[in-house]
């Protein structure tokens, strides 16, 4: 049964809420009456959780199958040094329960796959996506779609990360119809090098705060029914730069197909239209047959200074908006980073907002290329 009232205790809680007109009783009692899953409990769970707990949502459902490592706490905000070792999913209710005793938490110890994930789904009105396994991350999009709920994304590399609302209704346009989704912004699962490892690659222990908070507020959005929430753009965040650039996203007209094959398994063709991928031995097949190939390097000055490939062109990632006028669309455009990570989002990007067909993503980045081609190459 919904709430209909705040109690004198949640008035005084939630008091800086009710101040805002744009939120007031009626955005707090929608809190108050929400559920919201949370799939994954690490370095975005800790802030996405953190902050729905503190802005009262009724009830929050937190899945985590791992346990807190010693080298989890760099990031994973929830968590002490006498908690290692132990579930992770149970030691952040312990700490929720204390920040606000009055709400409901679900707590799965569990891995999601697609043996359980309609069944914990289909309780809850969004799910915010904080894991960092490629393989769930498809399975929360094709149930999401499947059961028509919209789910809030976050990813995060090394000082870089993303935030999109999939899936959700548009409430500007008649009839009523849905955003875009994961496989509208990448419909194929990646393989394993392309990847990025944490573990290797580092992460800066804030970077993971920032998105994840980022992911809150658009939780509590959608919600409330307030502001623009990212539901067609996918927002991505520089920390070393500052910088932060929205790409513009469009739902596939084959979004719910892709989603059901996913959920049968089966892999969704390649978009034909859309950019391409090209492996490092391709890559070099075609250079050494003198394809006249435009190479853009998308990563950041001290890492094209450390390796590069010859001839190739820097504009970092927060620069391309305001140089694409130097990308040319009369030859083939091949676009690399590190692991193959942000050059995927470049070319996706150029797609979107200028229609460009001759791009090309180099599968693994230049790490690949290094392993596989050039073994002289200094690698990071």
């Amino acid at each position: 049964m919904e709430a209909t009232t705040l109690i004198p205790a949640e008035k005084q809680r939630y008091q800086k809420h009710l101040n805002l007109p744009e939120i007031g009783t009626t955005g707090q009692l929608r809190l108050k009456n929400a559920r919201v899953l949370v799939v994954g409990a690490g370095g975005l769970g800790c802030p996405v959780l953190l902050y729905l707990t503190a802005a009262g949502v009724g009830t929050i459902g937190i899945i985590d199958p791992d346990v807190v490592d010693l080298s989890n706490l760099q990031r994973q905000v929830l968590y002490t040094t006498d908690q290692v070792g132990k579930p992770k999913a149970k030691m952040a209710v312990s700490h929720l329960n204390r920040l606000n005793p009055d709400l409901t938490f679900d707590t799965y110890s569990t891995a999601l796959d697609l043996s359980n994930a309609r069944t914990l789904i289909e309780k809850y009105d969004i799910v915010v996506d904080c894991t960092d396994n490629f393989k769930v991350r498809y399975v929360v999009n094709d149930v999401c779609v499947t059961l028509g709920k919209p789910f809030v994304y976050g990813a995060i590399h090394r000082f870089e990360g993303q935030v999109a609302v999939l899936n959700a209704e548009l409430t500007n346009s008649a009839p009523t119809r849905r955003g875009p989704t994961y496989r509208c912004l990448f419909p194929e699962e990646p393989n394993a090098i392309e990847i990025p490892n944490c573990a290797v690659t580092g992460v800066l222990g804030v970077l993971p705060g920032v998105v994840g908070t980022y992911q809150a507020s658009e939780v509590i959005k959608l919600i409330t029914g307030i502001g623009q929430p990212l539901t067609e753009h996918l927002l991505m965040i520089d920390l070393l730069t500052m910088q932060q650039q929205k790409i513009k996203t469009k739902r596939r007209a084959d979004a719910d197909e892709l989603a059901r094959k996913g959920l049968l398994g089966t892999r969704p063709a390649p978009v034909e239209s859309g950019p391409k991928k090209l492996s490092p031995q391709e890559l070099a097949d075609r250079l050494s047959q003198g394809e006249d190939i435009f190479l853009l390097d998308v990563r950041e000055r001290p890492e094209f200074d450390l390796c590069h490939l010859d001839g190739a062109v820097l504009i970092p990632v927060g620069m391309i908006p305001n140089n694409r006028k130097r990308i040319p669309t009369d030859r083939p455009v091949v676009v690399y980073c590190h692991h193959g990570i942000r050059s995927a989002n470049v070319a996706q990007y150029l797609y979107a907002q200028e229609g460009l067909t001759n791009l090309y993503n180099l599968e693994g980045g230049i790490h690949a290329w290094a392993l596989e081609i050039e073994p002289e190459m200094a690698v990071y």
